[in-house]
């Protein structure tokens, strides 16, 4: 049995361990595979593990020995899903890891648009509180968070635990789901539509999943009916925001400021009109990368594997 890792380096830098795939089948291991040469790495396996690494239809056509693809990730659109039930390929993903992980980043990102801790700690260390005449001082207008409101669209796992910890700053909760389920245990939580959520939230945050219906949701049109000084944050999928749209927002104030952990290409191409918008936090799609949460990810990942090898496959994304 071959096992092939196409791109290891993100999930495993070197703090984690591999030792159990070793002892389980023969592996392959590569930080990371330029599309030119993953069939070529691939010829032989039957087990491809992946991360970002797309495994289109011409590429698995290439590959008949493959009988599985372990993802190392929730998402699994790099992957021909339908091809791979049509070949009978068991593709299996990695399911809620990062819940707590991803809602700490949401509020990460809101909590520096709202209290600008970098901007203040850096004004400190050039001097600008040394030569103060005031006991304090503050570069931009800061933001108390209890009594206002926070719209999430998408309430799986993460969007609920994003709404826990707006409850403990004491805000109004309202959210958009294509499942609505009971929330009366909750204190200023609403369910309520699109067009109602973009006129009453003062903070919009997405996790939904990214599909032909959220694709560029955060447009022009969406953006236009927001409140104005609306800050927005996505830590779900980057294609969900129509990045110029977003972007010539916050250039006009129409949007006070947003937070991305995620683009609609990753790495960004250096044009992406977001790396120069004024007032755009970025990260570097980071939410997944604490390394509680990536041990957490190898363990279902190791799970997953032999479960497979012992002939009941989980998590499995194509039945």
């Amino acid at each position: 049995m071959k096992t092939v890792i196409l791109d290891s380096f993100a999930l495993n830098p070197g703090d984690l361990s591999w030792e159990w795939l070793k002892n389980l089948t023969e592996c392959e291991i590569y930080d990371r595979t330029p599309a030119d040469k993953i069939i070529q790495r691939c010829e032989g396996a039957d087990i491809v593990i992946t991360n970002k690494t797309p495994l289109p239809k011409d590429v698995l056509e290439k590959l008949p020995s493959l009988k599985f693809i372990a993802l190392e990730s929730t998402g699994y659109n790099v992957v021909d899903i339908d091809y791979c039930r049509e070949r009978k390929i068991h593709v299996c993903n990695i399911p809620s890891y990062s819940t707590e992980a991803v809602a700490q980043l949401t509020f990460s990102l809101i909590l520096e648009i709202t209290n600008a801790v970098a901007l203040h700690s850096e004004s400190v260390k050039c001097g600008e509180w040394t030569a103060c005449p005031d006991f304090c001082y503050w570069k931009i207008p800061l933001t108390e968070l209890s009594g206002k409101t926070l719209g999430i669209v998408g309430f799986g796992q993460i969007g609920k635990r994003v709404a826990d910890i707006a409850e403990a700053f004491k805000m109004n909760v309202v959210a958009v789901s294509g499942h609505e389920t009971d929330q009366s245990h909750r204190k200023n939580f609403q369910w309520v539509n699109t067009e109602e959520l973009k006129q009453c939230a003062d903070i919009i945050s997405f996790h939904c999943p990214l599909n032909k219906n959220t694709e560029k949701l955060c447009n022009k049109e969406f953006l236009d009916g927001c409140k104005d000084g609306v800050i927005i944050i996505n830590t779900s999928r980057g294609p969900v925001i129509d990045e110029s749209a977003l972007a010539a927002a916050l250039k006009n104030g129409k949007v006070k400021g947003a937070g991305v952990d995620v683009l609609s290409s990753e790495p960004p191409k250096s044009d992406n009109p977001l790396l120069t918008a004024p007032n755009c936090f970025i990260t570097p799609h980071i939410a997944w990368a604490g390394f509680e949460t990536r041990k957490r990810l190898m363990a279902i990942l190791e799970s997953n594997v032999k479960a497979y090898l012992n002939g009941n496959p989980q998590n499995v994304v194509n039945n």
